[in-house]
């Protein structure tokens, strides 16, 4: 007969008489030793386990921190650079963008003559 408790099915021991018996404590001792081998092999695994994600984690951390370190870079850059575009359009020769806006057209429909009549 299976009985559960708590989640977890047990045999429960058959009754015997209150003589102690050898050849019954024998195989309860081995199945004790068989089943806390079980069980050491089970924690190795385990602890393999968690080993492994240990690894998995400071290495996941370390590329994390990389692209943290390259995004401040990027967005320093960024900034630099649009603060510039923005000082060249507050200048006082507001001529140049409108120079760099038709030279921009000009090369667009320049590739766009170039790649139609090839």
């Amino acid at each position: 007969m299976r009985r559960t408790q708590g989640g977890y099915s047990y045999q429960p021991l058959p009754q015997q008489a209150p003589g102690p018996s050898n050849a019954s404590h024998d195989a309860l001792e081995e199945e004790n030793e068989r089943m806390a081998e079980e069980l050491k092999g089970k924690i190795g695994a385990l602890k393999s386990l968690t080993i492994d994600i240990g690894n998995e984690v400071r290495y996941q951390d370390r590329l994390l921190r990389g692209i943290d370190e390259d995004m401040d870079r990027t967005g320093g850059f960024m900034s630099n650079t649009i603060n510039r575009v923005v000082r060249l359009g507050k200048g006082g020769h507001r001529n140049y963008m409108c120079y760099m806006f038709l030279f921009v057209l000009v090369v667009f429909f320049a590739l766009y003559l170039l790649l139609k009549f090839r």
